[in-house]
């Protein structure tokens, strides 16, 4: 007896220097596809960019025949540079992240000291996603959760049968994500986590990022709702919202900053735009001084 194919179809991608798994989400060979957290890479000591993992991702989209209706952010990741414009330049889609991106832009607009003509409206993306709104991906039915405290402005997209969750939740050996960015939250990231871990345990959940325990085995992207809530060593059932804040807040502590935070954060607000040229023609990012 042959067995059914997954509803939805995932294809990851690894970018090894940040740890990232961007996701192509499609229906079937030759229909409709979504773009997930896609990385554009950068060399913070030269300032330079590069596509490779990006052009890996259309290279995959020609040969299924494809058709790309979205370009989605989880959220405004503060460890890489998104690559949706590259995605939409050569494959079409819109872009889309929460509506909550508004919170997160006015906060870094003032931190940055951003242009004026800077808006922190979530104009630079072409739809801005609200909590229990649906969309579709060819035959595929998705759904928007709004999972805050990591960020104010994350979303999961439930696509299908595949949950794709952002910086929500790691594998079960590695946990959660922290909280301590502006606006993050441990009580409000708890309260997301069980929103996604109400949904159906064989409910296939694809992570943002994966960190693998120091030479226990190699990075994983997939894990199920099920075995979140039975192995997840911060999030397990049992675990208290008390407990969890309690962890996560001392955790925290002792993290250092992001390598990429200050250019990720500037770029990915901007829907993956670079800052417009100064007046030689040359692109620039900002390090504020002692202030994140």
């Amino acid at each position: 007896m042959s067995v059914a194919k997954p509803l939805t179809q995932v294809q990851p991608f690894l970018d090894r220097n940040t740890e990232t798994w961007s996701y192509v989400v499609y229906d079937r060979e030759g229909g409709a596809a979504a773009v997930v957290d896609a990385v554009l890479e950068f060399d913070p000591a030269s300032g330079r960019t590069g596509t490779a993992g990006a052009e890996a991702i259309a290279a995959f989209v020609r040969e299924k025949n494809l058709t790309v209706e979205w370009v989605l952010e989880t959220h405004a990741h503060a460890d890489h540079l998104s690559a949706a414009p590259f995605i939409r330049e050569r494959l079409g889609g819109k872009t889309a992240i929460g509506e909550e991106i508004r919170q997160v832009q006015s906060t870094f607009r003032e931190v940055f000291n951003l242009e004026r003509g800077f808006l922190a409206d979530g104009s630079q993306f072409d739809h801005l996603f609200c909590d229990g709104e649906t969309f579709n991906v060819g035959g595929l039915q998705a759904r928007v959760i709004y999972v805050p405290g990591h960020t104010p402005a994350d979303m999961a997209w439930l696509i299908g049968d595949a949950l794709f969750v952002g910086d929500t939740l790691f594998m079960p050996d590695v946990g959660s994500s922290r909280c301590d960015f502006p606006g993050g939250d441990a009580k409000a990231l708890y309260r997301s986590a069980q929103k996604l871990l109400a949904l159906p345990e064989e409910t296939r959940m694809f992570m943002c990022h994966d960190y693998p325990p120091s030479g226990e085995r190699e990075h994983l992207c997939e894990t199920t709702v099920g075995a979140q809530k039975r192995d997840n060593i911060h999030l397990r059932d049992g675990i208290t919202e008390a407990e969890f804040v309690a962890m996560r807040t001392e955790r925290d502590a002792t993290l250092a900053m992001p390598s990429l935070i200050i250019p990720s954060i500037q770029v990915n607000i901007r829907a993956g735009q670079m800052p417009p040229p100064e007046d030689n023609g040359t692109v620039y990012l900002k390090v504020p001084i002692n202030k994140l």
